[in-house]
């Protein structure tokens, strides 16, 4: 409960943390923003953690002093981001019957997985790229690209497009627009508002397809 607890307060205040890591371990603060960004990416069982925020937070600190630099902070979003996707792939391609036979992974609900899959199916592999920009969905994208056996080479391709895309992208909104004095003094309602419209195309994936699923059974 307590790891889950971490990532509850994380979410809520990304700012704090990454102050608190800058004060701790300077250099070494780049370590924890690097394992969150590759776990959440990387670990088909932790969809949940605030990717989209932490780099949104990352950014700011490499701004005007900050303590981060943005010179060496977007390469290691880069690599986290890329090589999380990679890690998850081999999961699925390796133990994705496993884990979802077992029903263990609760967030795997059929509503996600119908639409990753159905991502997958009308994009193929431009879903790495586009899954990128999705809660959630970016977590499974590349565990059903390897379950499904995509060719890895062509997953690579559009996993580096988008991990560096993806990531550069909250960085430098981050970096360039999170030292606006409104937005410094409304900070945290600038990231509930980043995770809000983040999660946007995944309730409305799930409304669609909870509307979908009565009319076809009023269709009965």
């Amino acid at each position: 409960m307590e790891i889950i607890q971490f990532f509850i307060d994380l979410l809520q205040d990304p700012r704090g943390f990454i102050a608190e890591w800058i004060a701790a371990f300077g250099m070494g603060a780049y370590i924890p923003i690097f394992l969150i960004i590759f776990i959440e990416t990387g670990v088909v069982i932790m969809p949940f953690l605030p990717g989209d925020s932490l780099l949104f937070t990352a950014g700011l600190f490499a701004a005007d002093g900050g303590g981060l630099n943005l010179a060496l902070l977007l390469p290691v979003v880069w690599v986290a981001a890329i090589l999380g996707d990679s890690c998850n792939y081999w999961i699925g391609r390796e133990f994705g019957k496993h884990i979802i036979d077992s029903g263990r992974v609760k967030s795997m609900t059929p509503e996600r997985i119908e639409k990753t899959e159905g991502l997958i199916n009308k994009y193929g592999p431009l879903a790495i790229f586009l899954g990128r920009f999705f809660p959630f969905i970016r977590t499974f994208v590349p565990f059903f690209a390897g379950f499904g056996h995509m060719h890895y080479r062509k997953f690579l391709l559009f996993n580096i497009i988008g991990g560096i895309t993806w990531s550069t992208v909250f960085v430098l909104l981050g970096y360039f627009f999170g030292g606006i004095p409104v937005v410094q003094e409304h900070f945290e309602l600038v990231i509930v508002g980043i995770v809000a419209i983040s999660l946007i195309p995944a309730v409305a994936g799930a409304i669609k397809a909870k509307l979908s699923s009565s009319k076809a059974k009023a269709g009965k």
